[in-house]
């Protein structure tokens, strides 16, 4: 299964909302709190800064970023769930939670599809395998040979669903048995992998970016269809064999469910004008993020694409979390 082809993401790239809203009365009348179920440092605390920031900037209100990690972005994603509806609070929602979750527990304490009003997609983003700069490994190729020799001694480290699964996925395809360890989010696996505390991780390209340039971690290679230019020497897992492994996550804007449409059609403009910018297309391509831009429809089209197919890799490879 190529998880990287996905009906519909590739085309929102270049597209952005483009339809007046309705009014939605004075709102913002406060502060709106924008709720990251991860710890800082990761694609979505970044994401969640630069966006709020703009949208503070556009409606007159702090965005004010709020970390909420833990229980693989359940305890963020539920908070955002059973909030008042009246678009003062706001997720970051990312496809850990909204499709990633859903394949791996049995049971959560939110919908993806009933208990969230989507808004907008902001960006997409592939993974990095990487390992630490001062160890052994070069190529993956590396990497996977000593892992079959050494099957009980290697590790991963990974903070959310999102990465876990992609990683079990290698471990079927690449005949590895990688053991899992936790961590609270991406900025906090790339420490742990530049200590030597993991054998290596898949994380999302912007905390692998900044790894790689303190020069604390190498990357082997990414799960992007093509070769990055941020990192035009690393290989795609397509060019080495395990085309399974083409895959992009994604990052969007989402209210809860009741939240009033138009405030949602408010927030769904602002979002895709901000994509549109220029002086944010290029910090999102500095830290290899695709920028996108949806319509609230096309954005909640990806979530109902995407539950089936990663349902059925977590059947595939064995995965279930609770």
């Amino acid at each position: 299964m190529n998880t990287g082809r996905r009906p519909g993401l590739a085309a929102l790239a270049t597209l952005v909302a483009s339809s007046r809203p309705a009014r939605a009365g004075a709102w913002p009348e406060r502060p709106v709190r924008l709720v990251v179920p991860y710890a800082p440092g990761g694609a979505n605390d970044i994401l969640a800064r630069l966006y709020g920031q703009r949208l503070g900037e556009t409606f007159g209100q702090p965005f004010v970023v709020e970390n909420r990690p833990g229980a693989q972005a359940i305890i963020g994603a539920a908070l955002v769930a059973r909030a008042v509806p009246d678009g003062h609070t706001l997720l970051l929602g990312a496809s850990g939670p909204l499709v990633f979750n859903p394949a791996g527990y049995a049971r959560l304490p939110y919908d993806p599809q009933t208990d969230f009003a989507p808004v907008s997609l902001l960006a997409a983003y592939p993974l990095a395998v990487v390992v630490p700069a001062a160890g052994p490994f070069r190529t993956l190729q590396d990497l996977l040979a000593f892992a079959r020799i050494h099957p009980d001694s290697v590790t991963y480290g990974a903070g959310a669903t999102s990465i876990q699964l992609p990683t079990e996925l290698l471990n079927q395809r690449a005949g590895t048995r990688f053991q899992y360890v936790a961590y609270r989010g991406s900025a906090e696996t790339v420490q742990a992998v530049a200590q030597g505390e993991v054998t290596m991780a898949l994380v999302d390209a912007g905390p692998a970016t900044l790894g790689h340039a303190a020069g604390r971690i190498r990357i082997l290679a990414v799960t992007a269809p093509r070769r990055l230019p941020a990192w035009p020497e690393c290989p795609t897992m397509g060019e080495l064999d395990f085309p399974d492994l083409t895959i992009e996550l994604w990052s969007g804007l989402l209210a809860p469910a009741a939240t009033p449409p138009g405030i949602v059609a408010r927030l769904a403009v602002a979002a895709a004008g901000i994509t549109r910018e220029a002086s944010m297309r290029q910090r999102l391509l500095a830290l290899s993020l695709q920028p996108l831009g949806s319509t609230p429809e096309q954005f909640r089209g990806i979530i109902a694409a995407e539950l089936p197919l990663w349902a059925e890799v977590a059947r595939k490879s064995g995965l279930r979390l609770g």
